[in-house]
């Protein structure tokens, strides 16, 4: 009986201490399947100290999941995606990087130091997102780093004419799961000949959980007192709006569904939200562009970047998209908030530059750092 008591005192002890356990930061691969041209296909799981994970693939560089801790300390996947390679390859954008240009360029053509550049028309007469077969559709090389802040940096080649665009561009994106539950990404490139990039990542956040319903009771703040209007077509005009008096104020916090059937051109257009805010403050400083509360989960996403704007959009699928696990992912089931340049920016010589030239290196940088609140 002694010797009973003993054992099970001893396994309840280390019950306790696994519980009790922190989790260890690392970074771990495993093999995610291939391409229809057999390029092999991994995905890297990022674990920091505190157990919120990161899982990355090296094709599209996509953000798969990202498991963060609410106020009870349960964690819950809070980005839209698949299970499976083989969806990723059909599928929504969900998590991807997207390049060479995000969002829209106007008539899918610009013209730079005196030569006009005819990129693919995927989004009626306009290119959007780079074109039909951008940085999504490409697979990385992937180098991984262990340590208390784990990271993986991938890398690609984009050869001169790509999509259009001009220029060979060394690309590289890098994520970092850092110790106080921050997703931080950094973008490089360099560049052989004049060119313009304005790359992003494309999630889709639900901080209830992917797949638990509307996205309509998320409270959200913008750092920014404008946004750049759009057109019919969702083409920036160059023009520059105040946010005072439209649907488009979230100078103060309050619910993202609270005027999204609004009377605003550019709302009933969408219809709902797909707009880009400037953000207040220096482009190139790190600062604060959002912040999203979730008033039943108390997971709280503030977004930094060095970036000019950060586009709000909220998809409107009219049938829901089966995503992973079996989740039904709903119209206004989640929430984009895209850090870039401005949409047609190398067409509008009013808004912020996207050049590239040689011998410069694009860098630039976004952080979604996660935190609760009772």
């Amino acid at each position: 009986m002694r010797k009973l008591l003993i054992a099970r005192l001893t396994f309840g002890a280390l019950m306790l201490a696994a519980v009790a356990a922190p989790a260890q930061a690392k970074i771990e691969k495993s093999a995610w399947g291939e391409t229809a041209d057999h390029q092999k296909v991994d995905i890297y799981t990022l674990t920091n100290a505190s157990g919120m994970r990161a899982r990355i693939s090296n094709y599209g560089a996509y953000l798969v999941s990202l498991d963060v801790p609410g106020r009870d300390g349960k964690l819950a996947d809070v980005v839209l995606g698949y299970d499976n390679l083989k969806d990723y390859l059909t599928g929504t954008t969900y998590g991807a990087v997207i390049g060479r240009f995000a969002n829209r360029i106007g008539g899918a053509q610009f013209t730079l130091e005196g030569k006009t550049y005819h990129l693919t028309a995927n989004a009626g007469p306009n290119n959007i997102h780079g074109g039909p077969k951008n940085f999504t559709y490409h697979v990385y090389d992937a180098t991984p780093h262990d340590g208390p802040a784990p990271s993986l940096v991938l890398h690609m080649v984009s050869p001169d004419g790509d999509q259009g665009f001009p220029g060979k561009l060394d690309f590289t994106v890098t994520y970092t799961l850092t110790a106080n539950n921050t997703l931080r990404i950094d973008y490089r490139a360099t560049t052989d000949k004049p060119t313009v990039l304005n790359p992003t990542n494309h999630s889709y956040f639900n901080l209830k959980g992917a797949g638990s319903g509307t996205v309509l009771n998320h409270v959200l703040q913008v750092y920014s007192d404008a946004v750049t209007p759009t057109d019919a077509n969702h083409m920036a005009t160059g023009q520059v709006m105040k946010v005072q008096g439209t649907g488009f104020d979230f100078t103060k916090p309050k619910p993202i569904g609270q005027d999204i059937n609004g009377p605003d051109p550019a709302i009933v257009a969408t219809p709902g939200y797909d707009i880009n805010f400037i953000v207040r403050g220096p482009a190139g400083k790190l600062r604060e562009a959002a912040k999203v509360t979730e008033p039943t989960t108390g997971r709280v996403m503030d977004v930094w970047t060095t970036q000019p704007g950060i586009q709000l959009y909220l998809p409107n699928n009219k049938t829901p998209i089966t995503g992973k696990g079996g989740k039904q992912y709903v119209s206004r089931g989640a929430f984009c908030l895209e850090t870039q340049h401005f949409a047609n920016a190398p067409n509008i010589p009013s808004f912020p530059t996207t050049e590239l030239k040689p011998g410069q290196v694009f860098h630039e940088v976004t952080e979604f750092r996660f935190s609760t609140v009772k």
